[in-house]
């Protein structure tokens, strides 16, 4: 949901070197994690490598939510600087970032089951819609699975390389595919600082999409 230039449906992004598994919401698929069952019938989640090698098209922010390091990029970056460098937004491929140092978030299936949320699109918009309520947002459940579904496919990491706003710098990112610049403008307090984050993405776009149309509700083609 980019500020201003013409928007296109965004490619999706296909640099995730965790393994999926597919959860439809409707007749849509959706890459989560994949986690074990210990014998007592518990979940397990898969324990996190020390080292990562970033690979092109990677950027701080992705790596931190693929792999749920509490405190987002910024966490990541700090325990990185001397490795990265002054700009945290010049990584290259090849580069290895210790993970050892930023110890993951809550997993993130727990950490939504502690709040009553699933971890799926379902539970992300239910989450924002709460959120949304409490800072008078508007908009509703279809509203928002709709223009998820065309701007997304309902993927959080998707990501547009190719059109105009990329072109400048500042690629459509997340489930309502919004650009940074509009992501920090419209962030709602209480979600992550973090435009891949499901329900920042969410929130966000569904502020923006109020301030401009009305309510995300309004919203049916291009924005």
């Amino acid at each position: 949901m980019p500020a201003q230039g013409k928007h296109r449906r965004p490619k999706q992004h296909n640099a995730l070197t965790r393994k999926l598994a597919l959860a439809g919401t409707g007749s849509a698929a959706l890459a989560l994690p994949l986690i074990s069952a210990t014998t007592a019938g518990a979940a397990e989640v898969a324990v996190a490598p020390t080292t990562y090698s970033v690979v092109s098209g990677d950027t701080l922010s992705k790596i931190a939510a693929e792999h749920s390091i509490g405190g987002g990029w910024q966490k990541l970056y700090e325990a990185n600087k001397g490795i990265v460098g002054a700009d945290p937004s010049a990584i290259r491929p090849g580069l290895k970032l210790n993970l050892t140092a930023v110890a993951p978030a809550v997993a993130p299936a727990a950490a939504k089951a502690a709040t009553g949320y699933a971890n799926n699109l379902d539970g992300w918009i239910r989450e924002s819609l709460d959120v949304m309520a409490q800072h008078g947002i508007p908009g509703s459940y279809e509203g928002i699975h709709r223009n998820v579904m065309r701007e997304s496919s309902g993927n959080p990491l998707a990501i547009n390389n190719w059109d105009s706003n990329a072109a400048a710098g500042i690629p459509s990112k997340g489930l309502l595919q919004v650009i940074d610049p509009t992501f920090k403008a419209y962030h709602v307090p209480g979600t992550p600082m973090d435009s891949y984050d499901p329900v920042a993405n969410i929130t966000a776009a569904c502020n923006y999409a109020a301030a401009r149309y009305g309510s995300i509700d309004n919203v049916n083609g291009a924005y």
